[in-house]
């Protein structure tokens, strides 16, 4: 049995969870979310208190008991306080700019790279380089700047491309002449 599975996730006040089946919504200051989760876990609401429970000895349903209270348990911290993800830009001539729901990204290429930025997630970019992606949804936020460091991953040698805040780079030693 699951260690993280076996405590209840706490609903602060200002949280409205609503369990349906196996169909979890919650709703709180920063937004509203709902997940499906298996159906080899029991998911209740008792007393602010939110308990998930395997239906049987399965290996599937250990695993799902774990995951579904942490996605839960993330679900009521999204709402409450939200999730960020810094982004930094490093090259000469990279930068990025927003216009509307959509990121311009000049990162080097003969074209500039549209990004359409999904709907729950703000985007706020200063200096033209560092990006600040937030919203509500633990997983969406990290998908997208998934997406972003993706268009120009950090290359070895001069450290050019996009990074997240904190991320630590292998730099590797360029050619040696004689």
């Amino acid at each position: 049995m699951s260690r993280i599975g076996k405590i209840a996730v706490q609903v602060p006040a200002g949280v409205k969870v609503a369990v349906n089946g196996n169909t979890v919504n919650v709703e709180g200051p920063k937004g509203k979310l709902s997940q499906t989760f298996a159906d080899c876990v029991e998911i209740k609401l008792e007393d602010g208190l939110v308990h998930v429970k395997p239906l049987n000895d399965t290996r599937f349903a250990g695993a799902m008991h774990g995951t579904a209270r942490a996605i839960i348990n993330n679900m009521v911290k999204g709402v409450t306080e939200g999730y960020s993800k810094q982004l930094e830009i490093q090259g000469v001539g990279f930068k990025a700019v927003m216009s509307g729901n959509k990121l311009d990204l000049a990162l080097g290429q003969s074209h500039p790279i549209i990004y359409d930025i999904p709907e729950g997630i703000k985007v706020v970019i200063t200096d033209g380089v560092k990006i600040d992606i937030s919203g509500a949804d633990k997983r969406v936020v990290g998908q997208v700047a998934a997406d972003i460091k993706a268009f120009k991953p950090v290359e070895p040698y001069k450290g050019k491309g996009v990074r997240i805040v904190g991320e630590f780079v292998l730099r590797k030693e360029g050619k040696k002449t004689a």
